[in-house]
């Protein structure tokens, strides 16, 4: 597996770059336009393609719009939380081709993908047209690891201090103001790992592909940090990673909700400025 860690280095260069803007600035007869250099986040389509390492073949998988850098951490756990795979030892070898913006997973014979994977050629996200207690269902089934319902227990002081934290991290976002991340925080508090990316189930997928590489899975120690909204899919994907505690910055969906209760995943919203709400799982968060 060394091969996976070497190729995951992080190149934030190529996730901004400098467009041509006007700015306009006041209004009506104060009004003004600047010609200026402003950054932006970088979206560029990511081909995912799955192989044997036993066997000179591979097929592509997926296509997903993503911000460069750490690709084969996505990769690899975009495989992951679609249940293609289930630990790294399923993984012989990542390779990436950033000039065709591609990603290559060698799998060992072991494993065994559904032919229909690949006719379809993309994955459709769980949250879009297929929703209610057979998705919900079907993701219970499919999971991994499953949470320790008593553990762990995290003081509501740690939880505010999280959407500061997360903050002073987001080195893209201070540049552009349009990324999403996700943040990986010990019950100590300590920054364990973080990922950006425009599409905030990228992140997430950069985020848990990298701890499943490492050897860290599952998750049921650690406090997942998302910077927006808290989503099925974002749920679904902290559900395959074993993840107890869920903290966003956004607001939940109302199917979210339903998956964290079923799964047993203490979900907050609105973790801002002082406050947040606790949606499912209460008794894992101290409040005094």
């Amino acid at each position: 597996m060394k091969s996976i860690r070497e190729a995951s280095s992080i190149r934030k260069d190529r996730g901004v770059k400098q467009v041509p803007t006007k700015k306009v600035h006041g209004q009506t007869d104060n009004m003004s336009v600047d010609d200026v250099l402003d950054t932006v986040s970088v979206e560029e389509p990511l081909e995912v393609r799955v192989g044997y390492a036993e066997k000179d073949s591979v097929q592509q998988i997926a296509v997903t719009m993503r911000t460069p850098g750490n690709d084969e951490d996505l990769a690899v756990g975009f495989l992951f939380t679609e249940g293609i795979i289930s630990s790294k030892d399923d993984v012989a070898n990542v390779t990436a081709d950033m000039k065709c913006n591609g990603v290559t997973v060698q799998l060992h014979e072991h494993v065994e993908l559904d032919p229909a994977v690949f006719s379809r050629h993309s994955f459709v996200a769980s949250s879009c047209g297929v929703c209610g207690k057979k998705t919900i269902a079907a993701v219970r089934v499919k999971r991994q690891f499953t949470c320790p319902h008593d553990e762990p227990i995290v003081p509501a002081e740690l939880i505010h201090k999280l959407p500061d934290m997360l903050r002073s991290q987001q080195d893209n976002f201070d540049h552009t103001g349009g990324i999403h991340a996700s943040c990986l925080f010990g019950l100590d508090g300590y920054l364990v790992n973080i990922k950006e990316d425009v599409g905030r189930h990228n992140a997430l997928d950069k985020l848990i592909g990298a701890e499943l590489i490492s050897g860290h899975l599952p998750l049921n120690d650690k406090i997942l940090m998302l910077s927006g909204r808290a989503s099925f899919e974002l749920i679904q994907k902290a559900a395959h990673a074993g993840l107890a505690v869920v903290a966003a910055v956004g607001a939940p969906s109302s199917l979210a909700v339903q998956l964290a209760d079923e799964c047993d995943i203490t979900l907050l919203g609105f973790v801002r400025d002082g406050r947040f709400n606790i949606y499912s799982g209460a008794h894992r968060i101290k409040v005094s």
